[in-house]
């Protein structure tokens, strides 16, 4: 079998029950669950949530974003092998670990299969919540050119590049455009103070002001669970997003849930501590990919400038990149997934006939 064989590049094309469209983004297809199926594994499975509550299978790929582009290598490799796998097996660890410290739940109430979740329809907090313990990546170029006001918060002079911040700094973002918000301009992923989230807290489709103490504190404990857990394996939580939005369980409660995904390489740049003390950077997450393809392209304003996202995308389409630079990236995923949840990952010789078996055989979503 070829190492293309075992990737999973196009997950939008499962034939799972569904009457509705399937929802695909960069790494994540989403298939909502009919009314009855929905209904059927809530009472089957015993679910904590409402009875008429939509569900949806979430099935991950293993396709590689960067630059908000999709990339493939020679030889017809449209992904990173075990990828997908490696997001699901750090997430699920951390989402455990956040329940068993009493921080909060997650939107995934079942794993079917490495590659697959299921999960209820949460409420989306339309903030991307990201935390930074230290100044690298884009806070580092704008601190480099003279910007010290970030989301409203006054960083001090004299900081270098890579080093620790004096505190952990939540820096949040829209999630999606929003309009009508004063001082917010009408665009995605652009950063927010405090102070715009308090005064406009429905916009951002939180239930009270208070809730924004709820979401930073939620962000803070989440922070320092997986900032703990990865010091004790000498690595280093550089920084990270986050994702919230509502569900109402069983008993009619409704409560604020961490979703998307949290502390992987995808989302978050992780650095080994070794490395680090003798005065070097090791990547553990897909930051060591972007700066292969800064180094990679002649140009790398076109990956950097917003204004040139036709070139971006071109760039993306029409080259192949070294199947090394894919393969280097597998390793990354791969051993920082063993390490973190003490499991290695299997590769899957067939991860799609998988995941039509169990949905098929287990759920009764295939007919």
């Amino acid at each position: 079998m070829s190492l293309a064989d075992q990737v999973l590049a196009v997950n939008d094309d499962l034939p799972i029950r569904t009457d509705k469209p399937v929802h695909s983004g960069k790494v994540r297809s989403v298939y909502w669950l009919t009314e009855e199926d929905s209904r059927r594994l809530i009472k089957e499975k015993g679910y904590n949530v409402q009875p008429d509550a939509p569900l949806a299978i979430m099935v991950i790929s293993d396709r590689i974003s960067a630059f908000d582009c999709i990339w493939h290598a020679e030889g017809g490799l449209k992904g990173v092998p075990g990828k997908g796998a490696a997001l699901n097996a750090i997430s699920n660890h951390w989402f455990k670990l956040f329940r068993e410290n009493g921080l909060a739940d997650s939107h995934i109430l079942d794993i079917p299969h490495p590659f697959v979740w299921i999960v209820q329809k949460a409420k989306p907090v339309m903030v991307e919540a990201i935390c930074r313990q230290y100044i690298t990546g884009s806070m580092w170029r704008a601190y480099s050119q003279g910007e010290r006001n970030f989301c409203g918060i006054e960083l001090p002079e004299g900081l270098e590049k890579d080093q620790k911040l004096p505190e952990l700094l939540m820096t949040p973002s829209t999630k999606g455009i929003l309009t009508g918000i004063p001082g917010v301009p009408e665009v995605d992923d652009v950063n927010v103070t405090r102070s715009d989230l308090e005064n406009n807290f429905e916009a951002f489709n939180f239930r009270s002001a208070d809730d924004i103490g709820r979401y930073e504190q939620l962000l803070e404990e989440g922070f320092d669970v997986i900032s703990k857990e990865l010091a004790a394996l000498d690595q280093i939580f550089v920084d990270t997003k986050f994702e919230f939005g509502y569900v109402t369980d069983a008993k009619g409660n409704e409560k604020l849930i961490y979703m998307d995904e949290v502390g992987t390489p995808d989302s978050s740049r992780i650095w080994d501590g070794a490395a680090y003390r003798d005065g070097e950077i090791i990547e553990n997450s897909k930051e060591g990919f972007r700066q292969m393809l800064l180094n990679h392209f002649p140009d790398p304003d076109i990956l950097l400038n917003k204004d040139r996202m036709d070139e971006r995308f071109a760039l993306a389409r029409d080259n192949e990149l070294p199947v090394d630079a894919l393969m280097n990236l597998s390793k990354t995923y791969t051993e920082i997934a063993a390490k973190i949840t003490g499991n290695k990952i299997q590769l899957s010789q067939n991860p799609k006939a998988e995941i039509i078996a169990v949905l098929r055989d287990e759920y009764g979503l295939i007919d």
